[in-house]
């Protein structure tokens, strides 16, 4: 079963050249991939990452290869330890990157995680003469160019991160839930409007409340990635994904018992303004530079906007043509709202760091 709302993530730190690396890495992630949790009680003790400090180092070390004219490059650990990002801890790690001919790199080639989780990305921050600039590498993209003539400025990041948001809103399976639960009541046809002469009107009321939940998600997103770019309000990320998990589960129930309420808008309006906090501490752990972080944010913001529409301008008109058949009402509907509550759940429990 899926899991996680904050997508596999490691950070790549660049600069003096760039000739210095530190790269951190999840232990959740390093635990898909090394035997760093012996005991398998799903707990990394102190021992057991010391223990497992080879085996981290070799497989970071061949998931990443720089290079140039002279040929690959090597690299030369200065520092190794844990460092706390805003979802947990990292193995974090230090490295001199050194080149045949003296001269620092002029590619990086990262591949790390790619087969296990295909929303794994590696979150480059690289240093160019003071000027930091940000950029993914991803199972499309997995090489970057550090001699600067392809370094992106603003506008290449915009649309880098707008690009990242769509996937992570396709690929997300928690944001397709919640934007199917809040689709469903406005799919559904009742008894006074099945008549040929209330249909039209029906359709336009139900494309009227669509776009009313649209609007209120999109708000909620400004608002909040506002307040984290310009570092007015931070949350705890573990507590912003559980509190996502139970919004789906809630959600659900909701449909069928509207204990929060019949107006779908304001559901979409509370989702919203937690989730901008979710998309924030992704790239919060990656620059504290107010105009970078904006320009990320935005575009990470966009291109969820654009996968959302992308599924609702597929996924309603089919809704909606299902919604007339009382089968689908009373048998199929039940059943995908108790699935969905359930897997919510099953988040919550995953997800709270109170377990």
């Amino acid at each position: 079963m899926a899991s996680g709302h904050k997508a596999s993530d490691s950070f790549l730190y660049l600069d003096s050249g760039p000739t210095e690396l530190r790269i951190d890495v999840a232990l959740r992630d390093l635990a898909l991939l090394t035997s760093i949790d012996s005991n398998g009680n799903r707990q990394v003790s102190g021992e057991e990452l010391r223990q497992a400090r080879p085996e981290i180092t070799r497989t970071v070390e061949s998931a990443l290869s720089f290079s140039n004219s002279s040929g690959n490059c090597g690299l030369a650990g200065r520092k190794w330890g844990i460092s706390e990002h805003s979802d947990g801890f990292y193995s974090a790690a230090r490295y001199a990157i050194q080149c045949p001919d003296g001269e620092p790199p002029r590619a990086l080639e990262y591949n790390l995680l790619f087969e296990q989780d295909a929303l794994h990305r590696g979150l480059v921050s690289l240093d160019d003469d003071g000027q930091k600039r940000l950029t993914v590498l991803g199972p499309d993209s997995r090489t970057l160019d550090l001699t600067g003539t392809d370094t992106p400025g603003y506008f290449g990041v915009f649309t880098t991160f707008v690009y990242e948001g769509v996937i992570h809103l396709l690929i997300g399976l928690d944001h397709i839930l919640f934007l199917l639960v809040l689709v469903i009541p406005a799919t559904l046809s009742t008894a006074k409007n099945q008549a040929s002469s209330g249909q039209l009107r029906a359709l336009r009321g139900r494309l009227l409340e669509l776009a009313g939940i649209i609007t209120a998600f999109t708000l909620a997103h400004s608002i909040t990635l506002a307040l984290a770019a310009l570092d007015i309000v931070s949350l705890p990320i573990a507590w912003v994904e559980t509190f996502i998990a139970l919004s789906i589960g809630l959600a659900a129930l909701n449909v069928a018992w509207p204990i929060l309420g019949r107006k779908t808008w304001k559901l979409a309006f509370g989702f919203g303004l937690v989730h901008g906090f979710g998309f924030a501490s992704v790239l919060g752990d990656l620059t504290s530079g107010v105009s970078g972080l904006a320009v990320s944010l935005a575009g990470f913001n966009l291109g969820v906007e654009i996968g959302q529409l992308a599924l609702l301008v597929v996924g309603f008109p089919v809704l909606y043509y299902l919604g007339k058949n009382r089968m689908y009402q009373k048998g199929a509907v039940p059943v995908m709202l108790a699935g969905i509550g359930a897997i919510s759940l099953f988040w919550v429990v995953q997800r709270a760091p109170l377990f």
